[in-house]
C-alpha cells in the first residue's frame, strides 16, 4: 500500500483498498460454482487484471504536493474504468471457458445405450427418469417392428439449450434387414446425476404419447428353374407333407419302421427333427413331402401308425418327383441354421430352397422382401417412416432338356444299388441329363460323386498310346503281368496273345494297358490325362470344383494301374461323360449346367485331344459295343462306348463299381452302379437303354 509524503495518510490519499480483486470478482461472479476444477484458466486471467489494478493504485492514490490530486483522480477514473471493463472481459471470457468445461452426461448416455441394446430392462430404468416408461416402450416399439437386435451409437453432446446426446440407432428388424434412425435423448440433473427424460421421441423422433409402430412385409413369388429353351422345371403344385406330432408317438421305433418303409424316411431322420431345438410336444413336425399319387399309393401303411400326421399344402414341384431331384433341388420352410447364414432379410415360416439348385441359387430366385415401417397415431393416421423396395427374383436358367433327363430317369428305374446317370451335348458341354440315386440320399453322386474310373480311363490311355506309337501298334495280353512289382490280371483272367491296340479297347485287356503304360516316358500319360480335363479346376455349377484328379504316379508300378483307372486316379460321373465326348469330337469341354456360369466364373478353354486319335478312338469304341465288352448294348444303333469295372475298398474279391460311358446322336454320357458289379453286364444295359431313348 502506498502513502502520501510524510509517511501517513491523509483523507484525500487514502490508499487503494490492497484486496484480491480477483478473489473478490470470482466470488461476486459465482465462478466458484462453473465446476472448472483447480482454477487453472481463472488463475491465469485473474494474474492479470489483478496486477493492472495494482499499477493502476499505486499510480493514482499518491499525489504530489503540487495539489494535482483532482488531476490525478481523473487519470485514476479513467485507469480505474479501464481495468474494471478488462476485468469484466476475463470474467466473461472465463464463464464461456467455464460452461465449454463443464460435463456433460456422456458417460450416462453411453451407459444407456448399452443397456437399450442388450435388453436390460432395470439398467434402463435405473438411467431414466422415474415414471417414464423407457424400457416399457422399448419393448412395445421392438415388438411391433420385429427389431432382433440394435447397434446404438452415441454422437454429439449438446449443453444448450437443453442437455442431449444425439444417437444413430440401426435396427435389424426381422424378415427386412436394417432400418437406420436418427434420434436425441434428452437429459435432467436429478439430486446431482444426470437422468434420460425418456419420451417416445426417444425411440424415433416423430414419435408422440399414444402413438404405435407397425410393419408389412411382402415377398415377390420365387423364380422358376428353366431348362433349355426357357421351358420351366419347376411350378406350383399339390403335396401331401407327412410328418408326425411328438404328443400322439406311442412307439418310436414301430412309428420309425413304418416311415422307413413306404416314406423311405430314416430312422435317424427321424430322431434328429424330434429332438430339433424349439419342438413342442402339439407341433406337426415335417419329414417329408410326396405328390398326391405317391400319398394314395402309401397312406394305408403309414394311417396306423400313432404319431403320423398328413398335411396337403401348395408347393413347388417338378414333372415327375425323380426328375432331376438332387439337381433342381427341392424347397421347405426354413431351418434355424439357414436363419443364421441367410441373414436379416429372411424370418421364420419363409419357404426357402434346402437342396440343389433350390439352395445354392436361393437369393437369386427368391429376391428380397419389400416392405414399410410406419407410424400410427392416437387418431389412426397412419405417416410411413420407412421403405424396403425389396429385389425381384430372377429364374436359374440350365441346360437340361426335359426329353433327355425323362430318359435318364427311366434308364435307372429299378436300379438297387446307388446309382448315377449324366448326359452332355457332345459338341458344347452342355449338360442335358442328370440323375442320382437312391432319391432319399442327399448326395448328387451324378455331380459330386468321385470315384475310380476303372476301364473307361482305358480312353485316355490309348490316346497316350496312339501319340507315342500310332493305332497300329501290338501289344501282348497275357493272363497276368507284373510290373514295378506289382501284379496285374484281367478281370475274367483271360490271356489273348499278342493283339493290336484296336482288340486291347474292344476287349479291355488289363495287362495291355498296364505293360504298355509302363513303358511310356513319365510326362507322357499326365499329359494325356491333362488333355481329357483331369486336374482342371471347374465348377458345373453345382457340386465338386475338383471334378477328376490324376496324381503324378510315383513308380512305374503306379504309373500302370493309373492307366487302367485305378489306383489314386478320380473322377465324376459328369466328367467321364465329357471323356467320351472328347474321345469323338477331338476336344474336351468342360460341362456346364447353366446358361450364366456361377459367380462369374468363367470356364476352363476346350482343350484339343490327340489329333491322330481320334478317328482310331472312334473305331474301338463301336467295336466295343459290337462286338466287345458291351455286347448287351449292340442292338443300340450307332453307339459308341466303353465299358469299366473299377475295384474299391477292401476284401476278397474286392467289390466293384459297373461304368459304361458313350455317345450316341450327339449325346455323350456315363453310367455309374456304385458297387454295382460289372461294366459290360450291368452297366451296359443301362447305358443302351437310355442311349434307344434318344431316337
Amino acid at each position: 500500500m502506498c502513502r502520501p509524503a510524510g509517511g501517513r495518510a491523509g483523507k484525500e490519499g487514502r490508499p487503494f483498498p490492497g484486496r484480491d480483486l480477483s478473489g473478490l470478482i470470482r466470488t461476486t461472479l459465482g465462478f466458484s460454482d462453473l465446476g472448472v476444477k483447480g482454477g487453472h484458466a481463472a488463475t491465469g486471467a485473474f494474474t492479470a487484471a489483478s496486477a493492472l489494478v495494482l499499477v493502476a493504485s499505486s499510480e493514482a492514490c499518491c499525489p504530489d504536493r503540487s495539489g494535482r490530486l483532482l488531476a490525478m483522480r481523473g487519470r485514476l477514473a479513467l485507469v480505474g474504468g479501464t481495468v474494471l471493463a478488462a476485468v469484466v472481459l476475463a470474467a466473461a471470457a472465463l464463464v464461456v471457458v467455464s460452461r465449454r468445461q463443464a460435463r456433460l452426461p456422456a458417460n450416462e448416455a453411453r451407459a444407456f445405450v448399452a443397456a437399450w441394446a442388450r435388453g436390460d430392462a432395470a439398467a434402463v430404468e435405473a438411467l431414466a427418469v422415474a415414471g417414464r416408461g423407457a424400457s416399457a416402450d422399448q419393448s412395445r416399439f421392438e415388438e411391433q417392428l420385429g427389431i432382433t437386435s440394435s447397434q446404438l451409437e452415441v454422437g454429439e453432446l449438446r449443453r444448450e439449450p437443453e442437455a442431449t446426446a444425439a444417437v444413430s440407432a440401426v435396427h435389424q428388424l426381422r424378415g427386412l434387414g436394417e432400418w437406420k434412425v436418427q434420434t436425441l435423448l434428452r437429459f435432467v440433473r436429478r439430486d446431482g446425476r444426470w437422468l434420460v427424460d425418456w419420451a417416445p421421441s426417444s425411440f424415433h423422433p416423430e414419435a408422440q404419447a399414444g402413438d404405435r409402430f407397425e410393419r408389412e412385409r411382402a415377398r415377390p413369388p420365387r423364380a422358376p428353374i428353366l431348362g433349355a429353351g426357357g421351358r420351366p422345371l419347376t411350378v406350383l403344385g399339390k403335396v401331401v407333407a407327412i410328418g408326425v406330432q411328438p404328443s400322439r408317438i406311442k412307439d418310436q421305433a414301430a412309428l420309425a419302421a413304418a416311415l422307413q418303409e413306404h416314406a423311405g424316411v430314416e430312422p435317424e431322420r427321424l430322431d434328429t427333427a424330434l429332438k430339433a431345438p424349439g419342438v413342442r410336444p402339439d407341433h406337426f413336425v415335417p419329414l417329408v413331402e410326396v405328390r398326391e399319387e405317391r400319398y394314395r399309393q402309401i397312406e394305408a401303411g403309414l394311417r396306423p401308425a400313432p404319431g403320423v400326421v398328413f398335411q396337403r399344402k401348395d408347393a413347388r414341384i417338378t414333372p415327375s418327383d425323380a426328375f432331376a431331384a438332387h439337381t433342381i433341388g427341392r424347397t421347405g420352410e426354413i431351418t434355424a441354421e439357414q436363419l443364421k447364414e441367410l441373414g436379416s432379410s429372411y424370418q421364420q415360416g419363409d419357404v426357402v430352397g434346402r437342396s440343389g439348385l433350390e439352395l445354392a441359387a436361393e437369393r437369386q430366385l427368391a429376391g428380397s422382401p419389400s416392405g414399410e415401417i410406419r407410424l400410427v397415431r392416437a387418431s389412426g393416421e397412419k405417416k410411413v417412416l420407412e421403405r424396403f423396395a425389396g429385389r425381384a427374383p430372377t429364374p436359374v436358367t440350365t441346360t437340361l432338356r426335359p426329353d433327355v433327363q425323362a430318359a435318364a430317369d427311366a434308364a435307372l428305374d429299378g436300379v438297387t444299388v446307388p446309382a448315377a446317370l449324366v448326359a452332355v451335348d457332345a459338341a458344347t458341354g452342355a449338360v442335358l441329363a442328370v440323375a442320382s440315386r437312391p432319391l432319399t440320399e442327399p448326395l448328387n453322386r451324378a455331380l459330386a460323386g468321385r470315384y475310380p474310373p476303372g476301364s473307361t480311363f482305358k480312353i485316355v490311355t490309348t490316346d497316350a498310346l496312339i501319340a507315342a506309337a500310332g493305332p497300329q501298334q501290338r501289344l501282348p495280353c497275357p493272363r497276368e503281368a507284373v510290373v514295378g512289382g506289382k501284379r496285374f490280371k484281367n478281370f475274367e483272367g483271360e490271356a489273348l496273345g499278342d493283339i493290336t491296340l484296336r482288340d486291347a479297347v474292344v476287349q479291355s485287356c488289363n495287362t495291355a494297358f498296364a505293360s504298355a503304360a509302363a513303358k511310356l516316358p513319365d510326362d507322357q500319360l499326365v499329359a494325356a490325362a491333362g488333355r481329357y480335363g483331369f486336374g482342371v479346376d471347374y465348377s458345373v455349377g453345382l457340386g465338386s470344383t475338383s471334378p477328376a484328379e490324376f496324381p503324378v504316379p510315383r513308380d512305374e508300378a503306379e504309373r500302370a494301374a493309373a492307366a487302367i483307372g485305378q489306383g489314386r486316379v478320380l473322377a465324376t460321373p459328369a466328367h467321364m461323360a465329357t471323356v467320351a465326348a472328347a474321345a469323338t469330337t477331338g476336344t474336351w469341354r468342360a460341362p456346364h449346367l447353366l446358361t450364366a456360369p456361377p459367380g462369374g466364373r468363367a470356364a476352363p478353354p476346350p482343350t484339343a485331344t490327340t489329333p491322330a486319335a481320334v478317328e482310331p478312338l472312334r473305331a474301338f469304341l463301336r467295336g466295343v459295343v459290337t462286338d466287345g465288352t458291351a455286347r448287351a448294348a449292340a442292338a443300340v444303333p450307332d453307339l459308341v462306348g466303353k465299358t469299366g469295372t473299377a475295384e474299391f475298398g477292401t476284401g476278397d474279391p474286392l467289390p466293384t463299381h459297373a461304368w459304361f460311358v458313350g455317345v450316341r446322336n450327339g449325346i455323350a454320357f456315363s453310367v455309374l452302379l456304385e458297387g454295382g458289379g460289372v461294366g459290360g453286364r450291368d452297366a451296359a444295359p443301362r447305358g443302351a437303354r437310355f442311349a434307344a431313348a434318344l431316337g
